[in-house]
């Protein structure tokens, strides 16, 4: 049986852990050639993709030179990303700065860095190529309490993807944002930690992440990947500027 992503390249940043590794996993397991990233390099050991290593997003240097030696792609998987706590008036300019910084610049670097290659690369191969951003429903698309920096960055997401699609939707180019809600990844499990800490009891801040979803329960990083995987292959083709909700009904 032909798999889905039979004779695809795809880049996916972010791929230590969680929705990123999930995706990067997915990504291989039908087929397609991964070349997955973390600044923590040390998470991709002995990970069964084409290519790991260590890359930091907000390097505008390495990210081109990566680009220039991983050549053309068909799959952009843009997940970096950092949750800052806190509402206006704990957002100071640091803050402010390294969330746009890691939420938003560093798609705008590797999507200026590869598509190039892509545009080719997709003319000559008479399919489309596919830009992936993570974005967020929980911030971006409805209000989350102390999520000022975070939600800010990825409605900015959104808009970044939106702009990607229209300019290139003549050149054989996708782009699509994924908006999940909140999803059961060590990150995830690390604000858990901190609300606990501050609550006194993990059991009470879990109970408090998971009585917010319409749901009764948090979603897992392969479900988020299986929607990426459906934006990666041939049968979205059709499919461009969109901001998809994957959220368990918390933007209903």
């Amino acid at each position: 049986m032909t798999k889905r992503l039979d004779g695809k390249i795809a880049v996916v940043t972010a791929a230590g852990q969680g929705i990123g590794r999930a995706i990067a996993q997915m990504f291989h397991d039908e087929g397609a050639q991964v070349y997955a990233s973390d600044i923590d390099a040390a998470k991709l050991e002995k990970a069964p993709f084409k290519d790991i290593r260590s890359l930091d997003v907000t390097n505008t240097g390495a990210v081109q030179d990566y680009a220039a030696q991983v050549g053309a792609i068909d799959i952009l998987v843009n997940v970096a990303g950092y949750v800052h706590h806190g509402s206006v008036l704990d957002c100071d300019e640091d803050a402010w700065d390294r969330s746009f910084d890691i939420n938003v610049k560093s798609m705008h670097r590797t999507i200026k860095a590869f598509l190039p290659d892509m545009i080719e690369r997709a003319s000559a191969k008479g399919t489309s190529g596919s830009i992936i951003n993570l974005s967020s429903g929980a911030s971006s698309l409805k209000g989350a309490p102390n999520r000022y920096a975070y939600g800010s960055t990825k409605a900015a997401v959104i808009g970044l993807t939106k702009s990607v699609a229209v300019d290139f939707i003549q050149q054989n180019i996708r782009c699509n944002a994924i908006c999940p809600g909140t999803v059961h990844s060590p990150s995830w499990e690390e604000r858990v930690g901190e609300l606990g800490k501050s609550l006194g009891s993990y059991e009470e801040a879990h109970a408090q992440f998971v009585a917010r979803q319409p749901m009764g329960r948090v979603g897992t990083a392969d479900e988020i990947a299986a929607l990426a995987l459906y934006l990666a292959e041939d049968a979205s083709a059709f499919t461009t500027g969109t901001a998809m909700p994957i959220d368990g009904g918390w933007t209903l």
